[in-house]
């Protein structure tokens, strides 16, 4: 079976060291000059998020490959740079760059009668494979919310934002970050700096639990539960000691949270909190209206405003794909295992890394790869489409059933009992008599 596979970022670029290592053809094609996907700071595709001081939120302890250990001198939360070296060193040690088409996106896939797919390139090239894997990533097609009015001074999303001064120079300014997520709180806390804005303002629809990166003095996510706890009595666990550590939001400034910790993806800062407590950053409602060089906010303040910087996370999107192939509904798609979809007919297209996956997300399409590699060799068959849509209902319940109801939380899964699980159906699936590999 051939198989075309979309993207090397790290979801893309794992799927192809696991098929190569199974010897199974493959393509694999990067729209950029280079892998890394979200993670090449300035990629020329224009896909990455990457701003010039971002730190990712998961300790090193969590995110390495597991047969590609980080070097044991780095810092418990590394650089950007630093992650990007290491996807170029792993795909230099497995042998995958010479494998990579770069410079080349894929702009259409269509499935023809005979069930294999008609794979068009940026070149306009087509080709033919017996099965797609999606690997594009998530974080890279911006939500822009629309308020009533208009404004006359700068707006971006932070997909676009690099440092204080790049692309708007933020010096002397007042600036409302719009959300309370990763990226806006890192954001908030860089230009909250008295040197930088001369106000800054973050706005958000509900308030939400900031977590520290450390307890008790490790990294917040290796000081984790044992895994035979169950889920439920983790999370009380962990909210008490939550609360216990850093307090109540609104002490400092914050909006009182409408649910209790690891309720919500977590939002994850060693420096917010303390902006906000020394009166750096100041916390308003959601914007209700732009007028002109102001801001209305839910509350009935209006504020002079500058800048706009609007970290409201991203939609899903499969612009190669057509609707009926990828048929997403408010940033939701159903998948198998987070994998694909249980129409018999779409059981060759396969997402791999779609997930908003705690703690971590870098090697998560390294585990998935797994049940992909076994399907495509015929030693793993998947289960009866009515039981595979049974299943999706079930685990988006484990999943995401004590998250609140938000778009944010459409992909969430626990990285841990999501792997586990995910092992266990490899072995269910070797049992269900093999399917015969083309």
């Amino acid at each position: 079976m051939t198989t075309c596979i979309i993207g090397a970022g790290c979801s893309g670029f794992t799927t192809a060291k696991r098929l190569k290592e199974r010897g199974l053809p493959f393509d694999i094609y990067e729209k950029s000059d280079r892998i890394g996907g979200n993670w090449a700071y300035q990629n020329p595709n224009g896909m990455s998020a990457c701003y010039q001081s971002l730190h990712i939120d998961t300790s090193k302890w969590r995110l390495a490959f597991e047969d590609f250990p980080v070097p044991g001198d780095w810092p418990d939360f590394p650089h950007h740079s630093l992650m990007d070296g290491y996807f170029n060193k792993y795909v230099d040690h497995f042998g995958l760059r010479e494998l990579i088409r770069f410079n080349t996106g894929v702009d259409k896939c269509a499935q023809r009668p005979d069930g294999r797919w008609d794979v068009t390139l940026s070149t306009g090239e087509t080709k033919t494979y017996d099965t797609v894997v999606v690997a594009n990533g998530h974080h890279w097609s911006p939500n822009i919310p629309e308020f009533p009015g208009t404004f006359d001074g700068e707006q971006i999303h932070a997909h676009t934002y690099r440092t204080p001064f790049d692309p708007i120079d933020m010096r002397g300014k007042t600036v409302v970050v719009v959300g309370l997520g990763n990226s806006a709180v890192d954001i908030a806390s860089e230009l909250s700096q008295r040197p930088i804005a001369k106000r800054l303002f973050v706005s958000a629809r509900r308030g939400v639990w900031v977590m520290p990166k450390y307890f008790n003095g490790m990294p917040s996510d290796k000081s984790l539960l044992p895994p035979w706890m169950p889920g439920w009595m983790k999370r009380k666990l962990a909210a008490w000691a939550i609360k216990r550590s850093i307090g109540a939001m609104e002490d400092y400034g914050l909006p009182k949270p409408d649910h209790r910790p690891l309720e919500a993806h977590p939002t994850v800062s060693g420096e917010f909190l303390i902006r906000c407590g020394s009166g750096d950053i100041k916390a308003k409602p959601i914007i209700t209206e732009l007028m002109g060089k102001q801001v209305k906010f839910a509350d009935g303040s209006i504020e002079d405003v500058d800048v706009i910087v609007y970290a409201t996370g991203y939609r899903m999107r499969f612009p190669f794909l057509s609707d009926a192939d990828a048929p997403v509904r408010d940033n939701h798609l159903p998948l198998f295992k987070r994998l694909v979809q249980a129409e018999p007919r779409l059981h060759s297209l396969w997402f791999m890394g779609l997930a908003q996956s705690l703690p971590t997300l870098v090697n998560l399409a390294e585990q998935q790869s797994k049940l992909l590699a076994a399907w495509l060799d015929g030693s793993y068959a998947l289960p009866a489409p009515d039981e595979m849509r049974r299943t999706i209902t079930s685990d988006e319940a484990l999943h995401r059933g004590h998250y609140y109801a938000s778009s944010r939380h459409t992909m969430q899964v626990d990285f841990d009992v999501y792997v586990r699980d995910l092992l266990k159906e490899l072995k269910a699936g070797q049992g269900r008599g093999h399917k015969k590999a083309a």
